[in-house]
């Protein structure tokens, strides 16, 4: 249960920090995308490597269905304990969105408008995916103590070097189209990302991870 509570809080203060962040940068940087990008980046890897570091100990620290799947192929998850982590990150990444409204004084239930689709969209997400449980991965086996701060770093470089800006998220995909704010992805996007996410997580699984 400790396992469970922990990646709902952890998913929750994830999305918090993102939206949260996206909201201040877009408002401070007076609509300038590049303040408000730099930010969101910022903070969301700053914010990550503390909830990896605590609550890596109790949960694992996954706050991500496609870091969960990759941990059940390698035998860490049973097929319970999967289908209770995933529950807790969509539900808790959904929360921390409506917190987020909360906080801002924004209309609690939204739906975002921003377009984020196209070829070179997904194709950026797949590979945002890739390189997301590939640093975990390599990072378990050979730097286990690092892992909060590659995780951390890697994922605030993604925000800059992908035109999707790293979601490899399919928990994080889905609540971000309940926010209309700077890190929303309008609904009808959504499938996309998620199929990206998911035949990324395919690959990996089947080609790099071999049970223990």
């Amino acid at each position: 249960m400790r396992s469970y509570i922990a990646e709902f809080i952890g998913t929750a203060l994830l999305l918090a920090i993102v939206a949260g962040s996206g909201i201040m940068g877009d408002t401070l940087g007076v609509g300038n995308a590049a303040v408000a990008l730099l930010g969101n980046s910022i903070a969301t890897g700053a914010g990550l490597y503390v909830l990896i570091t605590l609550l890596g100990p109790i949960s694992g620290a996954h706050f991500n269905p496609v870091v969960s799947l990759m941990f059940y192929k390698l035998g860490d998850l049973n097929l319970k304990q999967l289908v209770g982590y995933l529950i807790c990150q969509f539900s808790g990444a959904i929360t921390g969105i409506l917190l987020t409204h909360v906080m801002f004084n924004l209309p609690l239930l939204q739906e975002s408008t921003k377009v984020r689709t196209g070829l070179g969209i997904w194709v950026s997400e797949i590979v945002s995916t890739l390189v997301l449980l590939s640093v975990i991965r390599i990072g378990v086996k050979g730097a286990k103590d690092r892992v909060p701060m590659l995780v951390a770093l890697t994922v605030t470089a993604g925000y800059w070097f992908t035109s999707s800006t790293f979601f490899s998220n399919p928990a994080v995909t889905v609540a971000r189209s309940f926010t209309n704010t700077f890190v929303g992805i309008a609904p009808q996007d959504v499938l996309g990302f998620l199929l990206a996410e998911l035949f990324a997580t395919i690959m990996m699984v089947m080609v790099f991870c071999r049970q223990k």
